[in-house]
Order: structure tokens, then sequence, then C-alpha cells
């Protein structure tokens, strides 16, 4: 069950993952960028996709992506407006995220959409990469 879901059974009650939680635990509550972005990454033919959630964004002036030795790194601010509200629990301030990005990335050609809440950075790939899948044996520790 996702989070969301739990939260809409129940409104009134708490997330007793919340109360586990050593942020909950040691400061009352996470920090505002405890998950910093969220994001979702897909191979497409000929390129890498990654979508990040970033609403309330200007990307004009609230956004940047770079690349640098192959990772990539996305910085974004939303600053916190003032309008006589009394409870907000929107996240405001700074947030990043960094990935390390695919064998065969092509770093000099990036192209960055933002669209309804979503920045979404397509990264072209030199060649078709498929995921490596190996099995691990666990060994017992003496």
């Amino acid at each position: 069950m996702s989070e969301l879901t739990r939260r809409s059974q129940f409104p009134l009650l708490p997330d007793l993952t919340d109360l586990f939680d050593p942020f909950h635990l040691v400061f009352g509550s996470r920090p505002a960028d405890a998950y910093g972005i969220r994001v979702e990454t897909r191979f497409e033919e000929g390129a890498y996709v990654v979508r990040a959630e970033m609403p309330g964004i200007d990307p004009d002036k609230d956004v940047e992506v770079t690349v640098t030795d192959g990772i990539l790194a996305i910085r974004a601010e939303r600053t916190e407006r003032h309008e006589g509200r009394h409870h907000s629990e929107f996240r405001y301030g700074t947030y990043t995220r960094s990935l390390r990005l695919p064998e065969g990335a092509k770093q000099d050609e990036v192209v960055a959409a933002y669209k309804e809440g979503i920045l979404t950075i397509t990264v072209a790939l030199e060649k078709e990469v498929k995921p490596v899948t190996r099995t691990i044996k666990v060994l017992a520790a003496d």
C-alpha cells in the first residue's frame, strides 16, 4: 500500500512509519528535504530518461541541471510565500538529487523540459544499454 493510500484511508491518524522514523524520533518530524527530489528513470530507444517530481517550481529561474564526470545533478529551489496561512505542510528550500549516468551516456547531448510539475531529462546513449543482473551469493559471517 502506498503512503498516499495509507494516509488517505485514515487521515486523522498518524502514519505508523513516522513513529519509527529516526528523524521523527529525534526531531519530532522529518527535515524538509529528507526525501530530496523524487525521480523515475527508464531506458528508451537510444536514450536514458529521468523524470523528476518538482511541483510549484519556475523552471526558468529555480532549476539547474548539470552533468559532470558521469553524474547528472538536479538542483531546485522553492521559496516560501507568506499569505497569512496558519498551517503548511509544503516543502520549501533547496532540493538536490544526483544520479550516475549509465555507461554510454552522451554527456554533451542532454535535454531538459518542464511540464505540469515534472522535469523530464533525456540523455542520448551511444549504444543500447541493457541492464545486467547478477545474483550474489550471501555467505554466512563467522
